[in-house]
């Protein structure tokens, strides 16, 4: 009878599965569409990734396979599939949220098997992945810029770790992956884990987290369904985890400008190099029970250098603490300068609308990337230091055909506000030399600091297949563009590019794959552009590049 009553007890946690890996596009896009075309009815706010595949394995066609079980499923092993992704690029590296994938000219590729075990409350998923890549050399920031334009490039490379080539050999490393072990209880779970995440409902350019960079170990404490109360439905994730850097420099350090070396290492204030970044972060998502399909939440993170978090800086007013992100969210609350100066931080809130009766949703997101004084501060400078993204997708049905038609408009570019408060890039930080990575990439929007995206697509779905075509206009970096050649007056060196995608998912038995195949036109690559001769506005550097991006996943039949 006792055995009994510690089952039921146990019951809620017996359903508790693996996570769908946040890298695996052709499964996201799969629950995101069905969700919008009505064919799954979820409570999930699909505002926090990774999801639980429990709650989607209908749609997702049970692939997890079981291989080993007692009768009553509390203990299950499960075979995770064996991942294949691959990556090409032409001319320069096209690096779109790929996780542990580098910025990379040639091939790529990453294998990932991965291994599933639950044993009552407590759930392992061992998925490593195994990444090589060619790593060939391409060029990089122009060498003919003059020295003062070189030194306006290194105000955003000292700043930030975000190196445009990783050495000059071959990569081969293997990783923890997707891997996590973590206690499960009800809703909720709470575990160590060094899954890629994503946060927000944008579907391109997620600002606040992305899985654009490679995974980082944390602690995570999060729902793993929605909790319902009389309100409506809560989610939540809050992590603590470590940031590395990537141990690479960006090009030229030796590069000098009126007698002094422009390039400084990345140290903290003990000048000690290689030093990690304590991160700590969290997302909450509401869903009012009085409007359906509305869901709406704040997110924020802080980072510091480690030294910092265990109080090393000892000539420093201030005591550290454990539980940053839920401190000082105003300036008006800091109590010492120097000390919260050290702390690099970012927050936000975001939207997510889903009309069922059109089979469309609304979403933006909207962030700052540092606090604000005061309330008065947040509404009379709103723009100061902001980012944003909004999207719109629908479902159409023309001749008993489902087409879905995809926008989504990003801008991490400074606007006017600059001119009286520069805020600097978005990811960089004025202590925090490594900006927010992790291992030498943005942790947010993979387009990077200073740019802007505008996404179009439109994709014919049928129950096994997507066809579709995009276009892509991207603005890089416009923050450095501005500051370089202001003072010159010179506007004919933006640097745009121009994508032209080509999509193709498809199921076939055991096997699902998911391709985008992109012809890139980048028009003043590098901000090129020779003023030695001819007229004056006349066309830089115009460059063509050709990026593959394969995702196959076999899922065996074992």
């Amino acid at each position: 009878m006792r055995f009994k009553n510690i089952f039921f007890l146990l019951y809620p946690i017996l359903v508790i599965g693996q996570y769908i890996n946040v890298n695996n596009d052709f499964n996201n896009q799969m629950i995101r569409y069905s969700a919008l075309a009505n064919i799954i009815e979820t409570e999930f706010s699909l505002n926090l990734k990774p999801l639980n595949y429990n709650y989607f394995s209908d749609i997702l066609r049970n692939q997890y396979k079981t291989i080993l079980s007692n009768p009553s499923n509390t203990i299950q092993i499960k075979t995770l599939g064996i991942d294949y992704f691959i990556e090409y690029n032409s001319h320069h590296p096209y690096n779109r949220n790929n996780g542990t994938m580098i910025p990379n000219r040639g091939y790529q590729h990453i294998i990932s098997p991965g291994i599933f075990i639950k044993a009552g409350p407590l759930s392992i998923q061992f998925k490593p992945e195994y990444h090589f890549s060619e790593n060939k050399n391409f060029d990089g920031f122009w060498e003919g810029h003059y020295p003062v334009i070189w030194r306006e490039r290194y105000r955003l490379w000292n700043h930030i770790d975000m190196p445009e080539r990783f050495g000059d050999n071959n990569h081969n490393k293997t990783t923890f992956g997707q891997s996590s072990i973590r206690l499960n209880w009800k809703s909720l779970s709470l575990g160590l884990s060094n899954e890629n995440i994503w946060w927000g409902p944008s579907t391109r350019n997620s600002i606040m987290m992305s899985n654009h960079a490679q995974g980082f170990k944390h602690i995570t404490f999060n729902t793993i369904k929605p909790l319902k109360t009389f309100l409506g439905n809560f989610e939540w994730q809050f992590i603590t985890g470590r940031l590395e850097n990537s141990g690479f420099t960006p090009p030229r350090t030796d590069f000098e400008y009126a007698g002094t070396k422009l390039y400084v290492p990345k140290i903290n204030q003990l000048g000690e190099t290689n030093d990690w970044r304590f991160f700590q972060g969290f997302i909450f998502s509401f869903s009012p029970k009085w409007l359906d399909g509305l869901s709406f939440g704040f997110m924020r993170w802080v980072q510091m250098y480690s030294a910092l978090i265990e109080g090393k800086y000892w000539w420093m007013e201030g005591n550290p603490t454990y539980f940053p992100a839920f401190k000082n969210i105003f300036r008006k609350n800091d109590q010492f300068e120097n000390y919260e100066a050290q702390t690099d931080q970012a927050a936000g809130i975001f939207m997510n609308w889903h009309w069922k009766d059109s089979k469309a949703r609304f979403y933006f997101e909207f962030h700052h990337n540092d606090s604000k004084q005061n309330i008065r501060d947040l509404l009379l400078d709103s723009d100061h230091s902001r980012a944003v993204t909004i999207g719109v997708e629908k479902i159409f049905n023309i001749k008993n055909s489902n087409f879905l038609f995809s926008w989504e408009w990003t801008q991490m570019e400074q606007n006017a506000s600059r001119l009286l408060r520069n805020a600097g890039s978005w990811y960089q930080h004025g202590w925090v030399y490594d900006g927010y990575t992790n291992k030498g990439e943005v942790l947010g929007s993979s387009i990077g600091p200073g740019s802007n995206s505008h996404y179009i697509s439109l994709s014919k779905i049928q129950e096994n297949q997507k066809i579709g075509l995009a276009f892509e206009i991207v603005d890089n970096d416009n923050d450095f563009y501005h500051e370089a050649f202001a003072t010159a007056d010179d506007p004919r060196r933006y640097w745009k590019d121009f994508n032209f995608h080509l999509i193709f998912n498809r199921t076939y038995k055991n096997f699902i794959l998911s391709s985008n195949l992109v012809y890139i036109r980048s028009l003043n690559y590098q901000w090129e552009l020779d003023d030695s001769f001819g007229s004056y506005y006349r066309p830089g550097r115009d460059v063509d590049n050709l990026h593959l991006n394969l995702k196959l996943t076999y899922f065996g039949n074992w």
